[in-house]
């Protein structure tokens, strides 16, 4: 398309900006708005999405017809299927007369769905069969209806994430996803932020008669450096809170700053500069990593000592090997767990606890498990004075293990 054209589209709808991908899509746009194919528009929310069904409407042949724009989203899932698609007078509470609903009511015409992806099941199966035949059935009513629709849809759903998690219809995906358009998230589009920041500002004070606020040339470059998760949406937010709320007229980067959200996680500045005495979290997060490792140690731990103690119980039961014939047991083997015994129910997953102890061997001869588990607790009382946190620690188990163990052997007294 010639750029003429292009700027003569943009003036019409009061559409700023010059970047590449911003043209393609308009130009997308005025190629299919002559042929009467379903669109699909994909970008994030606040990008301006709504601006090309319109365009697609008014240089197409329907476009003295009528035009409908709906947002999926903010219909109620229990009334959906009667705004899309009407219902007969009684059909539920609260239908005191038939309605066409808005397929009825665009006949000829075209007919914007926003939020697409948002819409229930059953509801997409009907929207399939309207785009297939022009075919749908009121709610309540028992004849058929025919309906002449062109359908723009447009979502900032991941779709092919919702078609394998079977939110969405994967053939009602490619009914409406005749053609595609992609719309530009606003941090890809460079120098139009700053357009747009004058255009909203100009707004700002014709509308209200004052002085227009303009930004300095390290703000713009602080404007454009930003993340804008709620795209032109938000910059428009912020442009009128600085012309209400800032003294001063000429915007710099330290005015700047206190409009734009500082949250890291989504809205951080793709440049941070830190200043003495700000706090640091970094001792915080390398304290709550170390714990992340130490506990995803543990449970690898656990899993394998379950994994032995399994083992054991399943060749007692089994019949293979018996607590009095196990094989002579080796200092990794050696662990404070009760006497193996036909299994009643499974153990207790904390009996299971890795505890390593290496005794001499010659009192290792005449030691069953049992008794050794209670000389290695008594052992380790008596080396830590009674006290039996510190016991507990050097045995590697936690305080509630050693207590019910000497619960089990009588050394509770």
């Amino acid at each position: 398309m010639k750029t003429s054209e292009l700027q003569s589209i943009k003036q019409r709808y009061n559409i700023v900006g010059n970047c590449e991908a911003l043209n393609n899509a308009l130009d997308v746009a005025l190629k299919v708005a002559p042929i009467d194919l379903s669109v699909l528009i994909i970008g994030e929310s606040g990008v301006g999405k709504d601006i090309l069904p319109r365009v697609i409407h008014d240089n197409s042949p329907r476009r003295r017809e009528k035009y409908f724009a709906i947002n999926c989203g903010a219909i109620p899932e229990g009334t959906i299927d009667s705004e899309l698609f009407g219902h007969v007078k009684g059909s539920f509470t609260g239908a005191i007369g038939d309605s066409l609903g808005y397929f009825g009511a665009a006949n000829k015409g075209t007919l914007f769905l926003d939020e697409v992806g948002e819409l229930p099941m059953a509801t997409q199966a009907r929207l399939l069969r309207v785009l297939e035949n022009g075919e749908y059935i009121p709610v309540g009513a028992t004849d058929v209806r025919k309906t002449d629709v062109r359908v723009v849809a447009a979502t900032n759903v991941n779709i092919q994430k919702a078609i394998s998690e079977g939110r969405f219809r994967e053939d009602l995906y490619y009914r409406l996803n005749q053609i595609q358009i992609q719309m530009p998230a606003l941090r890809d589009r460079g120098e139009d932020i700053v357009l747009l920041f004058r255009l909203f500002a100009m707004q700002m004070a014709e509308k209200y008669r004052m002085d227009r606020v303009v930004l300095t040339d390290e703000a713009k470059q602080m404007l454009m450096r930003y993340k804008w998760p709620g795209n032109i949406r938000q910059l428009k937010s912020i442009t009128e809170q600085l012309s209400v709320l800032s003294a001063e007229r000429t915007i710099t980067p330290e005015i700047l700053s206190r409009f734009i959200p500082q949250d890291q996680e989504s809205t951080q500045l793709a440049t941070i500069h830190s200043t003495e005495g700000d706090h640091s979290f970094e001792n915080e997060r390398e304290i709550l990593y170390k714990i992340l490792f130490e506990l995803r140690g543990n449970v690898n731990d656990m899993r394998r000592e379950m994994g032995a103690l399994k083992k054991q119980l399943d060749d007692v039961r089994s019949g293979s090997v018996t607590p009095q014939t196990t094989a002579p047991l080796t200092t990794t083997q050696l662990a404070p767990i009760t006497p193996l015994q036909p299994i009643q129910q499974e153990p207790d997953l904390e009996d299971a606890v890795a505890e390593e102890y290496v005794e001499p061997e010659h009192e290792l001869e005449n030691l069953n498990l049992n008794d050794l588990s209670k000389n290695m607790l008594e052992k380790a009382l008596e080396r830590n004075n009674g006290n039996r946190k510190k016991a507990a620690q050097e045995l590697g188990i936690s305080d509630r293990t050693l207590y019910r163990r000497l619960k089990q052997y009588g050394l509770d007294k």
